[in-house]
């Protein structure tokens, strides 16, 4: 059971940063607040390889784990195959791509309309 969470826009910055700390390309934290319902913060991040965004997501799970808050996701996907990982901390849902991944599903233009800002 997750401790009580930290607030969501402190949660994705630290999100964000883990991602770029493991050399993470085009981080980019997305305001989804009053968009919509489910969530509050997409942080979006690639890797260059299959390995290397597995890796980014191995960093955020156990920086998180071990963190003060000791937070869990409520979900995780696509961690076996890592061209597009998932990792759903409720009010952040965290998006590692491939390159190749990224631009297939350009899920940075379906929210075009949300306040959205690089990181690192």
């Amino acid at each position: 059971m997750n401790a009580e969470a930290p607030d969501p826009g402190v949660l994705a910055e630290r999100i964000a940063a883990i991602a770029s700390d493991k050399k993470a390309i085009d981080v980019r934290v997305i305001d989804l607040r009053g968009i919509v319902s489910y969530t509050d913060f997409f942080v979006i991040c690639s890797g260059n390889t299959e390995r290397q965004t597995k890796a980014i997501h191995d960093a955020i799970h156990e920086e998180l784990k071990k963190g003060s808050g000791r937070l869990l996701p409520r979900r995780t996907e696509g961690d076996r195959e890592s061209r597009w990982i998932l990792l759903d901390y409720w009010d952040v849902v965290v998006h590692i791509f491939t390159p190749e991944a990224r631009e297939y599903y350009r899920l940075e233009t379906l929210w075009g309309e949300a306040p959205a800002r690089s990181v690192g």
